[in-house]
């Protein structure tokens, strides 16, 4: 049996005016869970207005690189492409896994992200001049067995193995 709770908040603003005649201050806030205890917080200070949105699957919210696991993918066929991106990324700061092989190619790369990790799948696919298109929600269907404790995972397709700077080793291995 699957539960589903949605609680809304309503803002009901204070004005306080000082004894001085200084501008009002307006203050109000609300905080709503939506599915999987996602928090929407809205402020309004002094006149100014801050929102954090989030939504089932994604939010708003900025993460440090380094608290982000990201597990990189080769889908590509080209040796060595996987460890090429890890390297690459681990030069801005990101939480990197040890590359994998996927479990079948691709002829693109993808970026999967979990639920709150929009922002850095978007930032890792950037910085690794991949489209925005490549950027999706992870699902079951992308060609990897396992992500173990990544949050974002990178699969390597030959454009970007092409421009990636992969090593020329002997190993048998894709990674």
């Amino acid at each position: 049996m699957v539960t589903t709770v949605l609680v809304l908040g309503v803002i009901h603003p204070s004005t306080t005016t000082s004894a001085s005649g200084v501008s009002p201050t307006t203050t109000a806030s609300t905080t709503a869970g939506i599915h999987s205890g996602s928090t929407t917080t809205t402020g309004i200070h002094s006149g100014s207005t801050t929102t954090t949105i989030a939504h089932a699957g994604s939010t708003t919210t900025t993460t440090s690189p380094s608290r982000v696991p990201v597990l990189v993918a080769n889908a590509s066929g080209v040796p060595g492409a996987a460890a090429a991106v890890t390297t690459e990324l681990q030069t801005g700061g990101w939480s990197l896994l040890p590359p994998v092989n996927a479990s079948s190619h691709l002829t693109a790369s993808q970026v999967y992200y979990l639920a709150g990790q929009q922002k850095s799948a978007n930032t890792i696919a950037t910085s690794l001049h991949l489209p925005a298109s490549a950027v999706v929600p992870y699902t079951t269907s992308a060609p990897i067995s396992s992500i173990g404790m990544a949050e974002v995972v990178v699969v390597v397709g030959p454009e970007l193995a092409a421009s990636s700077k992969t090593s020329t080793g002997t190993s048998t291995t894709v990674n």
